[in-house]
């Protein structure tokens, strides 16, 4: 049985955006196709991937998976509230820098992954970045440079103002 469309506010990238839908529809569908926000991607549609993670409340989370309705009241950040073209965050410029995408489709999930890894763990090990990121799946087999990436953003980070960011 269909429950009956409601009106939701969400908090997108610091932007409060009102929305009508059933509150068991995920996330991700209302952040690419009411919001058209592009980067959090379709993959398997049961959060095992890792393609549509989102930040919510600075935890990463399966947007694919993940109702609407647990997300009101939450701050929201996808790949596009992170930096700009012009100002990329240092998560998304040493992922530039490592030459860490190939095909790109996987590249968002693991970019808001990483972010919430260092958030926590601001100088990880290697060991401890391939851990957090074991369940983002890369087909093209890129997971070397994305590891590197990681490790080359945490490197920044810390040494820019010796406690992360």
């Amino acid at each position: 049985m269909k429950r009956a469309a409601r009106a939701f506010t969400l908090t997108v990238n610091g932007t409060s955006h009102r929305i009508e839908g059933e509150p068991d529809t995920p996330l991700l569908f209302f952040l690419r196709n009411d919001l058209a926000i592009n980067s959090p991607k379709f993959g398997c549609g049961l959060g095992e991937c890792g393609a549509c993670t989102v930040l919510l409340d600075g935890v990463a989370a399966r947007a694919c998976a993940y109702p609407v309705r647990l997300a009101v009241g939450r701050e929201i950040v996808t790949l596009e509230g992170l930096g700009t073209p012009e100002k990329p965050h240092p998560i998304q410029q040493a992922f530039i820098d490592a030459q860490a995408a190939q095909c790109g489709y996987c590249i968002n999930g693991m970019v808001m992954t990483a972010k919430a890894f260092l958030d926590v763990k601001p100088k990880p090990s290697e060991s401890e970045v391939r851990e957090a990121l074991r369940y983002n799946l890369c087909r093209c087999g890129t997971h070397v440079e994305i590891v590197r990436a990681v490790m080359l953003a945490a490197e920044r980070c810390w040494s820019r103002d010796g406690a992360g960011s």
